[in-house]
């Protein structure tokens, strides 16, 4: 395999696989919701198509954020600690990010495309090995204005790594992401807006045992989990 690393402003021209990484906190927050017991997580790129979204189809709860800030119309912020204590069973989300789902909608080149982050990891290395791609993009969504996304690089270079046959150790990469601008953020006293109980959750890795898929049907980006 080839790997590549782009961020949201050169990944629309990605082929191949790719996996849209955003460990603080968008696919974080998706994998709990999975293990919550949704069905699927319907992706999108704006406030109003998600509020749109949930006009379309009714129950549907949204979450996410705007610059990392909870939205007064959506159901539920960013948080995975949010999302930890809720059964959604069977349940249809809908996610809109200002990071995360941004790497997702705007990768409309790729022939397979996962949501990656640490706590799937080793699910995502797993089934990406199956699958068997000559090429496997990671999107480092996390790099915007004034943050550098070494949470979302240490992702993908831990994936790589798996991806080679490698056994790497996994405290230099948790380590990475508390080190990041964003980790800085959500450990910083002067910011008690952002948690430091999700940084947490962030980096438990392989906590879970399932990739997060997208598929492509009737115009929606659905994003879903797959046990390898």
């Amino acid at each position: 395999m080839e790997f590549r690393q782009v961020t949201l402003e050169t990944c629309p021209d990605a082929t191949g696989a790719v996996v849209a990484i955003d460990v603080v906190r968008a696919f974080t927050t998706a994998a709990y919701a999975f293990a919550a017991g949704a069905g699927e997580i319907i992706l999108a790129g704006t406030v109003e198509e998600a509020l749109a979204l949930r006009e379309q189809f009714p129950g549907t709860f949204l979450m996410g954020e705007v610059d990392g800030l909870p939205i007064s119309e959506f159901d539920f912020g960013n948080s995975p600690t949010e999302i930890a204590g809720l059964d959604l069973a069977g349940r249809r989300l809908i996610q809109r990010t200002t990071a995360g789902t941004q790497g997702v909608v705007r990768s409309t080149k790729a022939d397979l495309l996962l949501a990656g982050s640490l706590v799937c990891a080793g699910a995502t290395a797993r089934y990406l090995r199956q699958a068997q791609p000559e090429t496997v993009t990671f999107v480092i969504t996390g790099i915007l204005l004034g943050r550098d996304g070494d949470e979302d690089i240490a992702c993908a270079d831990y994936l790589t790594a798996l991806l080679r046959g490698e056994q790497p150790d996994i405290a230099p990469f948790i380590q990475r992401v508390y080190k990041s601008t964003t980790g800085r953020l959500f450990t910083d006293p002067a910011h008690p807006e952002f948690s430091e109980a999700d940084l947490a959750r962030c980096v438990e890795v392989d906590r879970f045992d399932f990739a997060m898929v997208v598929e492509r049907r009737d115009g929606l980006w659905l994003l879903k989990p797959v046990r390898v």
